[in-house]
C-alpha cells in the first residue's frame, strides 16, 4: 500500500487521476489531455495502478484529515508526500506535517517520495529554494527512511513518468 499525503490543495487528487492513465504506467509516451475536474478529497480515494504488470495499491488521504493520517499507516510500504511548490505560505505547515509522518514509528522503514508539485506555475519556487526552506538536507540526514525528492506538474504531466518509475521500484518488485 502506498499512501498519498500532504496538505489540502497541493494537487494530490489530480496527481492520482493522472497516474491512472494506462500509458503513463506502461512506459509509452502519454498524451495526458486536458486535466480532469477535481474536488478536495474528504475521506480517502483508493485506487490500484498497474505498473509494468505489477499492481500497486494507492490510497490518497485528504489533507484535512491530517490528524487521523496515523490510522492509515499500518499496511503502508511507501509514502508520496505532496507539497505545493507555488505556495510559500504553506511551506511551514507542510514541513510540520512531513516531520510528523517521518517520525511515526509505523512508517520508520517505508520509502518516502517528496513531490514538489505545481512546477508549471510562474510563482513556483526552485528545488533549491524548497530544499532550503524545508531544511531538507537536515531532515534526510536525521530520517530513518530513504527519502527521494522530485518536481512535478500534475497539470501538464512533467515528472509523472519518474513518479511511476519510483512507485514501481519502491513497491518491492
Amino acid at each position: 500500500m502506498c499512501l498519498v499525503l500532504g496538505p489540502s490543495g497541493v494537487g494530490k487528487t489530480l496527481l492520482m487521476k493522472r497516474l491512472q492513465i494506462p500509458e503513463l504506467c506502461s512506459k509509452d509516451s502519454a498524451n495526458l489531455g486536458d486535466p480532469p475536474p477535481t474536488q478536495p478529497t474528504v475521506g480517502t480515494n483508493l485506487t490500484d495502478l498497474t505498473i509494468q504488470r505489477t499492481r500497486v495499491t494507492v490510497r490518497e488521504v485528504g489533507g484535512s484529515m491530517g490528524p487521523i493520517w496515523p490510522s492509515y499507516y499500518k499496511d503502508c510500504r511507501t509514502v508520496l508526500f505532496i507539497v505545493d511548490a507555488a505556495n510559500p505560505s504553506q511551506v511551514s505547515a507542510s514541513c510540520i506535517q512531513l516531520l510528523s509522518v517521518l517520525s511515526a514509528h509505523a512508517l520508520s522503514s517505508v520509502s518516502v517520495l517528496i513531490i514538489f508539485n505545481k512546477t508549471d506555475l510562474p510563482s513556483c519556487m526552485s528545488l533549491v529554494e524548497m530544499k532550503s526552506l524545508f531544511r531538507l538536507d537536515d531532515i534526510i540526514a536525521c530520517a530513518n527512511q530513504p527519502i527521494t525528492t522530485m518536481e512535478t506538474s500534475a497539470l501538464n504531466g512533467t515528472g509523472l513518468q519518474e513518479v511511476v518509475q519510483w512507485l514501481h521500484s519502491s513497491s518491492g518488485h
